[in-house]
């Protein structure tokens, strides 16, 4: 079945695709886990909801959400012709998502403007 979305990473100015690269070194139970839920975002674009996504107010922010044993984040925006931009992740290790985090993603989206 042909996905609905998009996903496309961002490149730093080197070319490289950082939360790709991010994901790959995640422990392999972990990793599946992300993969699973970047599918059902694929699948379902912007109607995948809570528990899977969560709107970082405001900001154009979306936050990929994956639970277990790690909490995985990975922040996106949603762009035109269906493709979502992956900007940055990290693995959540306390309640609040950190400011660092956040800024991180948002230096990331002005790049890709």
């Amino acid at each position: 079945m042909q996905p609905n979305w998009r996903i496309e990473y961002y490149k730093n100015k080197r070319g490289d695709e950082i939360v790709r690269e991010f994901i790959d070194g995640l422990p392999i139970e972990t990793k599946i886990k992300v993969r699973g839920t970047l599918k059902l975002l694929e699948e379902y674009g912007i109607l995948i909801g809570a528990p899977h996504a969560k709107k970082i107010i405001g900001t154009s922010l979306w936050e990929l959400r994956t639970l277990g044993e790690s909490s995985v984040r990975i922040f996106y925006i949603a762009k035109i012709n269906r493709t979502f931009w992956l900007l940055h992740g990290f693995i959540k290790k306390s309640q609040k998502t950190p400011e660092s985090e956040i800024k991180m993603a948002l230096k990331r989206l002005k790049e890709l403007d």
